[in-house]
């Protein structure tokens, strides 16, 4: 923001919401601006500012398991394979509807937390969040029961944008502004490989050693700029495993 040259003042909620309320708070104009995976619904209904923020990492997807199940998911080699087991989603979330849409079984919870005693309790067989997140996400449910599954990577484009609510079209602009600044200088990517400890999450994820599901997105948007190499990493054009 401080790029914009514009004097915007932030101030963070400190109130929990889920992606149904943050969107309703934004059309009233209570909330101005947050981020969230895309989806059509979302980029019909508030200002989408069309930089994908974790450079597509956040649809390349990680697994939660149960151990016990370990061996069960290094036998997977194919889609056909893969359909045989259950997804859990929020049902709030994208994802869910993605992997309906790609004739995966999927169940669904109100609540994010109940989905790992869900898991453990065998409702469904895995939970996938993106792999930059899950490490730390097993670590806020610990569950001597669970674990990351290292043989497969769940692999969609869902991009995640800052939406701005529709009262601040002028705020959307500045974003899109200063994001194509930092785009622009090498900045961006300078901050993301930092934060996101991208060398280290390469590394220990080993993504190229993996057997690679890829889904298809049916309700992209047109506009998503795909064709802006910069703007993504180069997940989307590994072999992996075979």
């Amino acid at each position: 923001m401080r790029r914009s040259d514009s004097g915007y003042q932030l101030q963070q909620m400190s109130t929990q919401m889920n992606q149904k309320r943050k969107v309703e708070e934004a059309l009233a104009g209570t909330v101005d601006v947050f981020w969230s995976m895309t989806s059509k619904e979302l980029e019909e209904t508030v200002l989408p500012v069309r930089i994908p923020l974790f450079k597509g990492l956040l649809g390349n997807r990680l697994l939660i398991i149960r151990k016990s199940d370990e061996a069960r998911f290094a036998n997977v080699k194919t889609m056909a394979d893969f359909r045989q087991l259950k997804a859990g989603q929020n049902r709030y979330w994208p994802d869910a509807t993605i992997l309906e849409a790609n004739g995966l079984p999927v169940v669904t919870s109100y609540q994010y937390t109940n989905l790992y005693p869900m898991l453990e309790g065998g409702r469904f067989d895995y939970l996938a969040l993106g792999a930059q997140e899950i490490g730390e996400e097993l670590a806020n449910h610990p569950d001597p029961a669970l674990k990351v599954d290292s043989h497969i990577l769940l692999q969609y484009r869902s991009p995640a944008y800052f939406f701005v609510s529709p009262k601040r079209p002028e705020l959307a602009a500045a974003i899109l502004a200063g994001l194509e600044s930092m785009v622009s200088d090498g900045s961006f990517d300078e901050m993301f490989n930092r934060e996101l400890k991208i060398e280290q999450l390469y590394s220990e994820t080993k993504f190229e050693h993996r057997v690679i599901i890829r889904l298809d997105t049916p309700d992209l948007s047109p506009l998503t700029p795909i064709e802006r190499k910069e703007l993504w990493l180069d997940l989307f054009s590994m072999q992996g495993a075979k």
